[in-house]
């Protein structure tokens, strides 16, 4: 049996005008990956980490809500597996925020250049959501008189918890001070309006201040349940509270004191500036004239300040959590046997 040997040749024959002609195409370049991770900031904090990861060799640039991150346009990545590049982001913005970056290879022979899956980050914001000058404290608790049977799980009355189910009465319990009045706690006496915008509501629910048990604090009440005008949507609960504080009267007096003061010291002062003025007109010698500029230079550098408004209204302060879903408060159906 005879043997033939053939040289293999990889590429396209095709017959034209009578000859052979093939012809051997270039390889694929490989498609590279890249994989985004980091991003944990919180807003007007130090900057956040955002790793990169190629499997190849190469520079990556990154962006956040598709605006390319200043000194991230063109991050190499490290010579040898794992191919990482890192960027230093400080987020322009608090809550979601879309972050994406672009591989381009080493090796564009290769490899092909290639974008990274879109990446969500949530950057922080203060759970309290506090404005100043007043702070606020919130917390949920289970009203009294709960019966039924999910009174022995879930009758203790005072109790904090952020889950109820419908048929409760949620308490909102509530606590605040206010900066502007050095600290002090605010009540029924230092306190315009206190109230609770609950999302489904119409009416706002009033806050009331006084004593529970030898604590005083502010109190608000939601009743759930199936019955007409109660509230019986399942799920979290949205809600926001607003604190106004009484308008600064004694502040106000102060102040009004202090502008009679001025007024009076602003006179004297452009009396006695007109009196110096008047006194180099009138100078004959040289030498009163020097003595009596030298007396308006003087007064030139003193100032007299006028005293500071204080605000005429009082501070408002609010407060809505900023918690995920899960650990806000949220209504429950009954459940089922």
């Amino acid at each position: 049996m005879k043997r033939f040997i053939s040289n293999i040749a990889i590429g396209t024959t095709m017959l034209l005008g009578g000859g052979l002609i093939s012809t051997v195409p270039a390889y694929a370049a490989t498609t590279p990956t890249l994989v985004l991770s980091g991003g944990n900031a919180v807003f007007g904090l130090d900057p956040a980490v955002i790793s990169g990861t190629a499997s190849a060799q190469g520079v990556i640039k990154f962006s956040a809500a598709g605006v390319v991150i200043k000194g991230c346009d063109a991050l190499a990545t490290a010579d040898v597996t794992p191919f990482v590049a890192k960027c230093s982001w400080l987020p322009a913005a608090s809550g979601s925020t879309i972050l994406t970056a672009t591989f381009t290879p080493k090796d564009e022979t290769a490899f092909t250049a290639v974008d990274a899956a879109p990446f969500t980050v949530k950057v922080g914001v203060p759970v309290q959501g506090v404005v100043s000058p007043i702070h606020i404290y919130v917390d949920t608790v289970l009203g009294s008189g709960t019966t039924g049977v999910l009174g022995s799980r879930f009758g203790v009355s005072c109790a904090v918890s952020g889950e109820f189910i419908v048929g409760q009465t949620i308490v909102f319990r509530v606590y605040a001070n206010n900066e502007a009045l050095g600290g002090a706690v605010m009540d029924s006496s230092n306190t315009e309006k206190a109230y609770i915008e609950i999302a489904g509501v119409a009416a706002p629910v009033t806050l009331a201040y006084g004593n529970h048990s030898g604590a005083a604090f502010w109190t608000g009440v939601l009743k759930t349940g199936t019955a007409t005008g109660l509230y019986n949507t399942l799920g979290v609960i949205s809600y926001k509270i607003t604190m106004i504080a009484k308008a600064q009267t004694a502040a106000q007096a102060a102040y009004d004191a202090e502008l009679v003061i001025y007024n009076k010291t602003l006179a004297a002062y452009n009396k006695m500036m007109a009196s110096a003025t008047a006194a180099v007109a009138k100078a004959k010698s040289a030498a009163d004239k020097k003595n009596t500029k030298a007396t308006v230079a003087t007064l030139n550098l003193w100032k007299v300040v006028a005293p500071v408004k204080p605000s005429s209204t009082g501070a408002v302060g609010t407060w809505q959590s900023n918690f995920m879903p899960a650990s806000q408060l949220n209504l429950y159906a009954v459940p089922k046997a």
